[in-house]
């Protein structure tokens, strides 16, 4: 079982930038596909942004595409999420996941992880 800690979310004015991180436990973290997903009060959970277990791939939303950046450092286990230009459409909980299964994954769909962290809420005012 990873243990996932999401943290550096709060409340920011549209335009303004985050950083959030998840930490997460097990000495394999580098083998791991890692998610975030967002979800606002009274919709659906949905995918933000994906990387593979080394950083070379990823994938984004289109609500999101070259205004957030997904990357990790395997060294200090944490994948990050650095959000700019956000918009008040962008508040919502913020999740990390994990996916430590194996085979082919494309990391854009719920299903295809099997560790969530608790959530980290952003806030943006307009």
């Amino acid at each position: 079982q990873v243990q996932l800690v999401e943290f550096g979310g709060g409340l920011v004015q549209a335009g303004g930038s985050l950083r959030l991180s998840c930490a997460a436990s097990g000495r394999i973290f580098s083998m791991y596909r890692m998610g975030w997903f967002r979800q606002s009060p009274g919709k659906e959970r949905e995918f933000v942004a994906t990387i593979s277990w080394s950083g070379g791939s990823t994938a984004y939303a289109d609500s999101v595409k070259g205004r957030f950046t997904i990357s990790r450092d395997n060294a200090k286990n944490v994948v990050y999420l650095q959000m700019n230009s956000l918009k008040p459409e962008d508040s919502a909980t913020y999740y990390c996941a994990a996916r430590t299964v194996g085979g082919a994954s494309f990391g854009r769909a719920l299903y295809e992880y099997n560790n969530w962290g608790q959530g980290t809420q952003v806030i943006v005012s307009s």
